[in-house]
């Protein structure tokens, strides 16, 4: 029987609002990016999922300006509502803002919101870094507006490095009702032993809180390339400590496209996942926490 999939990670964009596309470019985590620095349509991507098996996706946000928060939500709730893609809608909220409640409270009125996701990430090497400080989820600004996701029934996708998940448990078991989803299998930079110990060790303290649950997106990241034995490694590391019932797949496309294309990168997944996981992880989970 063929399991159908849900793409919990994915980006449309236009140029012209991605500041990060235009002019030179810059270095970046994922690398040389000159081969999407232009438009990422609907059209597109439903090309590259064709005969994959893919049903519905989520849209996560793809860093418009900030003062453009709710602008965003718009225009992809449009091309929803045009194309029939994406299905729900993970936005950019700045939660240390003092507008943030009014932000969240404009985003609520577009019925394919899910979620925010305002990344968190921070490292020492500055070409892996993202936040301006490591410890942007322990203010008390941060605090009180996650708070309000609890309000509008949205999950909070939470992107953070092993050096941040002591705090990013912390924060979870301070909101036990919101829902969390870690980015990218908590993005395990590092492969040295050293560095993977620490992985596995933050990523324990995240799986010992209910609410939190993990997503296999974002795997060749750090490698540049799809390695379907590198997705296997992580994935069942991933799964010893979180179980099938919190771990879900998003594709991070076009991301992913820099270096491989959509069928072998759901042909790296499946491969990764015995026959009694794939309908939860690659289907159930997303549907479940997106309201799909």
């Amino acid at each position: 029987m063929t399991i159908p999939i849900i793409d919990a990670h994915h980006h449309i964009w236009r140029q012209a609002d991605q500041p990060w596309l235009q002019g030179p470019t810059v270095p970046r985590i994922f690398g040389e990016y000159d081969a999407i620095k232009r438009d990422y349509p609907v059209e597109e991507f439903k090309a590259d999922i064709a005969g994959t098996g893919v049903v519905k996706s989520v849209y996560v946000q793809t860093n418009w300006s900030p003062a453009r928060a709710v602008e965003e939500v718009e225009w992809v709730q449009s091309e929803a509502d045009r194309a029939g893609w994406p299905h729900a809608i993970v936005s950019f909220v700045d939660l240390q803002a003092e507008n943030a409640p009014d932000v969240m409270q404009a985003q609520a009125r577009f019925p394919l919101m899910r979620g925010v996701r305002q990344q968190l990430h921070w490292h020492e090497k500055e070409l892996y870094r993202f936040a301006p400080r490591p410890d942007m989820m322990n203010t008390p600004a941060f605090r009180k507006n996650i708070a309000r996701l609890e309000e509008f029934g949205w999950l909070f996708e939470l992107q953070v490095f092993a050096s941040q998940m002591a705090d990013g448990a912390a924060l979870a078991r301070s909101f036990p009702q919101i829902p969390f989803v870690l980015l990218h299998a908590g993005m395990p930079e590092d492969r040295s032993p050293e560095g993977r110990r620490a992985w596995r060790e933050g990523m324990q303290q995240l799986a010992g809180e209910p609410n939190v649950h993990t997503k296999f997106s974002g795997l060749g990241t750090f490698i540049r390339r799809n390695d379907p034995q590198h997705i296997a490694e992580i994935v069942g590391e991933t799964l010893e400590l979180f179980g099938p019932a919190r771990c879900l797949w998003g594709s991070n496309f076009p991301i992913e496209k820099l270096w491989t294309d959509y069928r072998l990168l759901v042909d790296a997944i499946k491969a990764a996942l015995d026959a009694g996981a794939q309908r939860a992880i690659l289907h159930d989970n997303a549907a479940r926490l997106y309201r799909l």
